[in-house]
């Protein structure tokens, strides 16, 4: 188990931003982790888990604490139960899931940062959501002081939440467990329109792993979505806003804003969510109130390629990405009366 102290935490994270913590372990084995996190529990330290650091905002002046990047291994794959350590790479895990000829995660091709993370933001995308496929987490209840396996119900899953996300002080997982689908070499049945038709098919219809594969990452590098050192409009945290899910009267509200800014031809997009309310998208909202690709002059601005993501344009700080986050939440709000909320976690920072 390797410690360092005053080490640097911006090289960890997917937008190179946030100060030092006091002290940086970092764990490979789930037998490290739970000592690393039993060491600062006991001593009343503050505890950081990092993971891909894809959904992490660190304030400038770093984190005054432990610091724990969970770098364990394992890919197991029994049949169509897939089971993967915590720290795996997860854009690798699930090319390795479609070279065995298995459905369920293809279309989150590309996500950048580690299976650990995925059941803790119930990550999504493309028509696929984790919560799909997982039927298990085991991790540490830092409360009981062991280690327990919560099944895919308890986990609470929700639109980019869980039990995990809700109670981020309780729980670190050490693997997460999938139910996969071995559907003959297809893919799972397409739900994202615009997947299918860059693939020429229909919503509801199944096409080869890879093609489904492929097509995902092509439409995610397009948005700057797919990690390159050289772009930095994949110096962020990918989509920085969630998608807001207005209760019907709150969706009338907004429709009638949307129809006094832009005019009784333009129709907000609008999707099914639980009953009673309706998800309208964040870029969508960002764009028609004025922050278009690559809005702003500073070091942090709006990706060139998507008005969802907030990129690090190569010298800025966090506090210049706060503030143009705020920025673009304050004119959200005043334009269709819609508060955005951030999707990464932020660290010793708030909008």
């Amino acid at each position: 188990m390797q410690e360092l102290h005053d080490a640097p935490l911006a090289p960890l994270t997917t937008f190179r931003l946030g100060g030092p913590a006091t002290r940086l372990v970092t764990a490979t084995t789930d037998a490290e982790v739970i000592a690393a996190v039993r060491r600062a529990d006991a001593d009343g330290t503050p505890l950081l888990i990092i993971g891909g650091g894809s959904n992490l905002v660190i304030g400038d002046k770093g984190f005054d604490g432990t610091a724990l990047r969970i770098a364990t291994s394992g890919f197991e794959l029994t049949g169509t139960a897939l089971e993967l350590a915590a720290g795996e790479v997860w854009t690798d895990a699930v090319a390795r899931t479609v070279e065995a000829g298995l459905a369920g995660v293809e279309c989150l091709a590309g996500i950048p940062g580690s299976a650990g993370a995925t059941p803790i933001q119930n990550v999504g995308a493309y028509g696929q959501e984790v919560s799909a496929t997982i039927t298990e987490v085991i991790a540490y209840d830092r409360h009981a002081g062991e280690t327990v396996a919560l099944s895919a119900a308890e986990c609470a899953f929700s639109y980019r939440h869980s039990r995990f996300k809700a109670d981020p002080d309780r729980y670190v997982v050490l693997r997460v467990r999938f139910a996969l689908e071995d559907a003959d070499g297809l893919s799972a049945p397409l739900k994202y329109v615009e997947t299918a038709r860059a693939l020429g098919v229909e919503p509801g219809d199944r096409v080869p792993l890879a093609e489904a594969r492929e097509t995902v990452l092509k439409l995610r590098a397009r948005k700057g979505m797919v990690l390159d050192p050289e772009d930095h409009d994949t110096w962020s945290a990918g989509s920085f806003f969630t998608n807001p899910i207005l209760t019907d009267v709150d969706f009338a509200v907004f429709h009638a804003r949307v129809k006094e800014r832009l005019g009784d031809g333009v129709e907000p997009p609008a999707y099914p969510a639980e009953e009673g309310h309706t998800k309208t998208s964040a870029a969508w909202l960002i764009d028609k109130a004025g922050f278009t690709k690559g809005y702003g002059d500073g070091p942090a601005r709006i990706s060139t390629k998507h008005t969802l993501a907030l990129t690090n344009r190569g010298a800025a700080t966090t506090e210049d990405l706060l503030a143009l986050a705020r920025e673009v939440v304050a004119g959200v709000r005043d334009a269709f009366g819609v508060t955005l909320v951030n999707e990464p976690v932020t660290v010793g920072v708030t909008l």
